[in-house]
């Protein structure tokens, strides 16, 4: 079975909590030995769920949650044009 990095994206939770069976796993592995954007995709996750345990909190720059929202329209709108969804995003 040769994974896609939709199926890799849709396992990194599991993958993460060793939750995968073992074949899943090495083919996940595989996957990650040679692409870039599904290593970065683990590495963003394991960095979210460090700093969801830190029990520290951070004060978010004025504005950043307008500029969020506005960029996430943008990108949806971008996405549907493309012919994306947000189910289905391309690799």
């Amino acid at each position: 079975m040769k994974l896609r990095c939709e199926h890799v994206w849709s396992y990194i939770s599991e993958y993460i909590d060793d939750a995968v069976d073992t074949e899943l796993r090495e083919e996940i592995e595989k996957h990650l030995e040679h692409c870039e954007i599904c290593s970065a995709v683990l590495d963003s996750t394991r960095n979210i769920l460090v700093l969801t345990a830190d029990e520290r909190t951070f004060e978010l720059p004025v504005g950043f949650s307008e500029r969020l929202h506005a960029r996430l329209a943008k990108e949806l709108v971008a996405a549907k044009i493309d012919g994306e969804s947000p189910e289905n995003p391309s690799p």
